[in-house]
């Protein structure tokens, strides 16, 4: 816990007794305490934008690669996250861009590129082709805590190097990605966000990177969105080395189907879902494996399967290439089939 949030909860300890109520009434003294912990915060919150706000970019794309006049532009965020000129931002921010930009902190523009795209987690790395960029280190998006401090940095409505601040008010949450991918261990918080700050980091009071601001709730208030930074940090060394992040196929159209209570309790399974497949692609690796449009996979590599995003979620991190086994019924029978994951390509569904 950082000394300013330490600070803060023991002043808030001392106020009150072990009930939780009030045990003095306010006086001068408190007062000054009360004006030196707001100090406190205040000072956090400059330091931390002092040391960040320069590696934070505007993200400005066009349509036409040229850059002509008239061509339509759009705007975002971003945060440099390398010195050599690597920029994190969202996928849509620069999804169908013809041409991209960013532009620094002291108002230098620069030419970027594309270097690789995860539409299943809306997160996008940009090269600019320059060298010496102030840049922002991840932190560690496990060890968060409600409550704490959370300050969100980007360039919302055209307005660059916009600060606001609030607090982590969950986590954990899931948000589906605009791929229908379900994107895990969201960020949810009440820093301030507007169109435009998409990209852009959100920091905790220390200075590291803690999430890469997504999405907000239209006509709601205090309710904004950040993919983890341990999202971006397993997503970043992908889209460089190869221009996207290698998930698993299985070559099958599914859904999830309730079972039968009759069935899940005589074959004693743990699950009242399986994952049923409607069609299967003969040259796929579920094909070569003997899957048929009927079955019901209620597992994979001994880990439950009770809805796509369970599939979905093994496939994301079990090497390309490497057998598996799956655990299916057929006819109302278990039967389990060897199985070997290929790579995805264009994030097929199943």
């Amino acid at each position: 816990m950082d000394k300013i949030e330490r600070r803060l909860f023991q002043h808030a300890d001392s106020a009150t007794g072990a009930s939780g109520s009030s045990v003095h009434a306010a006086s001068p003294g408190d007062e000054e305490t009360d004006a030196d912990l707001l100090d406190a915060y205040s000072r956090a919150v400059v330091q931390v934008v002092r040391s960040v706000g320069p590696a934070v970019v505007s993200v400005v794309v066009g349509k036409d690669p040229r850059g002509r006049r008239g061509d339509p532009v759009g705007a975002g965020s971003g945060v440099v996250v390398a010195p050599d000129g690597y920029v994190m931002t969202n996928n849509h921010v620069v999804q169908g861009a013809g041409r991209i930009e960013i532009r620094t902190a002291d108002g230098t523009a620069l030419p970027a590129r594309l270097a690789g795209a995860d539409p299943a987690t809306d997160l996008a790395v940009l090269r600019a082709e320059t060298g010496g960029l102030p840049y922002a280190s991840f932190g560690d998006s496990t060890a968060l805590s409600v409550g704490q401090l959370a300050i969100a940095i980007g360039n919302p409505l055209g307005f660059d190097s916009t600060v606001s601040t609030g607090v982590l008010s969950a986590l954990g949450r899931s948000l589906r990605s605009r791929d229908g991918r379900l994107i895990e261990n969201i960020i949810q918080h009440t820093a301030p966000l507007n169109p435009g700050n998409s990209g852009g980091p959100l920091v905790d009071s220390r200075g590291r990177v803690i999430g890469i601001n997504t999405a907000i709730i239209p006509m709601a208030q205090g309710i904004c969105f950040s993919i983890p930074a341990n999202t971006a940090a397993w997503v970043l060394p992908q889209l460089v080395a190869h221009g996207r992040v290698r998930r698993g196929y299985l070559g099958i159209a599914d859904q999830a189907r309730p079972l039968e209570r009759s069935l899940v309790v005589a074959i004693g399974l743990s699950a009242s879902q399986a994952v049923e497949v409607l069609s299967v692609n003969r040259t796929s690796p579920a094909g070569r494996a003997g899957l048929r449009p009927g079955d019901l996979i209620i597992a994979i590599n001994e880990t439950d399967v009770a809805c796509v995003d369970d599939l979905h979620r093994f496939l994301a991190t079990w090497p390309i290439e490497r057998p598996a086994t799956l655990t299916l019924l057929r006819d109302g029978r278990r039967i389990t089939l060897p199985i070997v994951p290929t790579e995805a390509v264009a994030c097929p569904a199943g």
